[in-house]
């Protein structure tokens, strides 16, 4: 069906402009919602749709539709939609390339879900919930399956397949009048979710951070665990998008071969990690997927690109043109993020400083600076290499492209939250101003 999709819209398009793409993509999704411990949002739905991009006259244009019987009126309106649009010589599409396999991005267990099913899986996740003393505050499930093809006039042609499932739950608890939130999630390629641990470990973050007490205003090593790590991480990783880079926006743009991290991290982008949450034989525009170090062992090595990007910066794209969906054409955006670090430092070698599970407000952070001021949320003291008392509000401040400078990973496990994919982080002189 999605091939005879494509060949309907190449048909529409192909004699009425330069070059053209066709993007198709076809999800079959579950998606559950709770408000306490009631359900109140269940929803299966299938969703197909085309995105048709061309070039005429170096001017770009777009249209999409979900209409399968409007293919050639949406065909139309793309070349319409160019009129819009300035000539730029640097529009361009994928080019035919050797394209790689990729291992372990579709559970065939999806297609025995039922609603049914993974409303239980859920039950169950409440029903621990529950059980460990913690009240609901809201919880959700999704399931869901994707294929897509990207097909464009240089000859590419590329089909993807993948599954992904994710789960999310809030909770509160309280003891003496005092009260205390948790949030704890998971997401994997395959049904391998453990809705149990999940419930037990939101449930032991919030009775833990009982009972706070106020810590001094001072100068700390910080740990930050998953949430609060790429909550911070979001604001530095933006300055490799090649096109702040191109509009003199990011803070490296002029770091290329510079030290910026610490010598004992490499970050890597590699859309064909098993089991990656966003691994893709190619990225949204059909160009062939590849790793790109961006990091090497503390030394800037490259950003990301898109074609369009690339062109105009003079460089080849990295295959980060990725798209959400056929209603929207490629932006530059990462994929699998890889934090690895040659050594790791034990929570025990921290004698003095502060472990917080997230952060508020990470989403104020100078976008090109790289200042911050946020607020921990489940924070606790680190004494002696051991977490103590959970701590009363408190604000953290510092600068992101500082402290990747001398950023540690901690030994922890290895998690995959979005596009990330760390340990938990030790930073160094950040300040932690103690609120009563």
């Amino acid at each position: 069906m999605i091939y005879e999709i494509a060949q309907k819209a190449k048909k529409a398009i192909e004699n009425d402009c330069d070059a053209y793409e066709i993007y198709i993509d076809e999800s079959k999704s579950i998606e559950l919602d709770s408000r306490k411990e009631e359900l109140n949002f269940a929803k299966e739905e299938i969703e197909r749709g085309v995105g048709i991009r061309v070039i005429k006259n170096n001017k770009v244009g777009f249209a999409f539709t979900s209409n399968m019987d409007k293919i050639a009126e949406t065909a139309a309106q793309s070349i319409e939609n160019t009129k819009l649009n300035k000539t730029d010589e640097n529009y361009a599409f994928a080019e035919v390339e050797e394209i790689p396999s990729v291992k372990k991005v579709y559970d065939k267990k999806f297609n025995d879900l039922s609603l049914d099913e993974s409303i239980e899986f859920l039950k169950n996740t409440i029903d621990t919930t529950i059980d460990q003393g913690c009240d609901i505050t809201g919880s959700g499930f999704s399931a869901a399956e994707g294929k897509s093809l990207i097909l464009n006039s240089n000859g590419v042609s590329i089909e993807n397949e993948g599954t992904g499932f994710g789960i999310g739950l809030s909770v509160t608890t309280q003891k003496d009048g005092k009260i205390a939130t948790a949030y704890n999630s998971q997401s994997s390629r395959f049904f391998d979710l453990d809705g149990e641990k999940l419930a037990i470990e939101a449930c032991n973050l919030a009775k833990s951070s009982l009972d706070t007490k106020p810590i001094e205003t001072n100068d700390y090593s910080v740990v930050l665990d998953y949430y609060a790590a790429i909550g911070l991480l979001q604001t530095f990783m933006g300055a490799f998008d090649g096109e702040s880079v191109m509009r003199g926006r990011s803070i490296l743009k002029d770091k290329m071969d510079s030290q910026i991290a610490n010598s004992n991290l490499t970050i890597t982008d590699n859309p064909l990690l098993e089991k990656g949450l966003c691994t893709s034989k190619c990225d949204g525009e059909g160009s062939a997927s590849q790793k790109t170090d961006l990091i090497k062992e503390g030394v800037l090595n490259s950003f990301i690109y898109d074609i369009y990007t690339a062109n105009k910066s003079g460089v080849k794209t990295t295959s980060n043109g990725l798209r959400d969906s056929y209603l929207s054409t490629p932006m530059i955006s990462p994929t699998n993020l890889e934090f690895k670090f040659k050594d790791m430092k034990d929570l025990s070698e921290v004698n003095k400083g502060v472990l917080t599970t997230s952060v508020l407000g990470a989403h104020t952070a100078n976008p090109i600076s790289g200042d911050f001021s946020v607020e921990a949320s489940n924070a606790f003291k680190i004494e002696n290499g051991e977490l103590t008392d959970p701590i009363n509000k408190a604000m953290i401040s510092g600068n992101i492209f500082e402290i990747m400078k001398k950023v540690e990973g901690i030994k922890s496990e290895i998690k995959q939250y979005g596009s990330f994919i760390i340990p938990k982080l030790l930073v160094h002189d950040l300040r932690v101003v103690g609120q009563n």
